[in-house]
């Protein structure tokens, strides 16, 4: 699964890169975005591509309370169309949407016991802003509306660059027309899906990164994209 992910850029660069204007410095300059955090993300619910903050972790329409949140981070794009939580989603486009990075980390155990897992980032065509496939909804809960969005994760098999350090991978959506696709109301979800798989594995890069990473919510900063010295 993908737990953390990078949006390092700021927002001059993703209106450029996305063509959409986003919220100011919201879900920008992050380097260790992690499960029920805000993260930054553009859907179309009216008709009309607009930037928003979603917690990451969905929460169906029809759940009581939060706790589901955190164990929907990622959706398999092999089971999306018949899954109860997501096959109501994926079906209108009004319900996907691209959740804006420019990195994601996994891991690879340690050798040897006590030592830390060592965390990879895994970057696109040399760093450049992307977006992972996602879907999103809002629940109410306790009388709070909630905006919440999972990624579509893959096989990563295909890709002998992510399989080295995880068998599976997040659906990237690296070219704009794949990104305008994602939110046309023209296509339902096997459409939708046929967007989907594996990036090739020439446009995706990994490398180590600080092991600082191993704990969630912990520094924010570049030093985190690079081992120490």
């Amino acid at each position: 699964m993908c737990g953390r992910y990078t949006n390092t850029a700021g927002p001059e660069e993703l209106n450029e890169r996305f063509g959409i204007a986003m919220l100011g410095r919201h879900g920008t300059h992050r380097y260790n975005i992690a499960p029920t955090e805000q993260v930054l993300a553009i859907v179309s619910p009216e008709g009309e591509p607009e930037a928003r903050m979603l917690r990451w972790g969905l929460i169906p329409s029809w759940a009581k309370d939060m706790k589901v949140g955190y164990r929907m981070i990622n959706a398999r794009m092999e089971s999306a169309a018949t899954s109860p939580a997501y096959r109501g989603l994926i079906a209108h486009s009004t319900h996907r949407a691209l959740q804006l990075a420019d990195g994601y980390f996994e891991w690879l155990a340690a050798e040897r016991r006590g030592q830390p897992r060592q965390p990879f980032l895994f970057t696109v065509d040399g760093g450049t802003p992307f977006a992972f496939a996602s879907l999103w909804t809002c629940a109410v809960i306790a009388g709070r509306h909630v905006q919440s969005v999972t990624m579509l994760t893959c096989e990563a098999a295909p890709n002998p660059v992510a399989a080295a350090i995880h068998d599976r991978m997040p659906v990237i959506l690296a070219d704009a027309e794949a990104r305008a696709a994602w939110l046309d109301p023209s296509l339902d979800a096997r459409d939708a899906l046929s967007l989907c798989g594996p990036l090739p594995a020439a446009r995706l890069t990994a490398a180590p990164a600080n092991p600082l990473l191993n704990r969630a919510g912990g520094p924010e900063g570049p030093e985190l994209l690079h081992p120490p010295d």
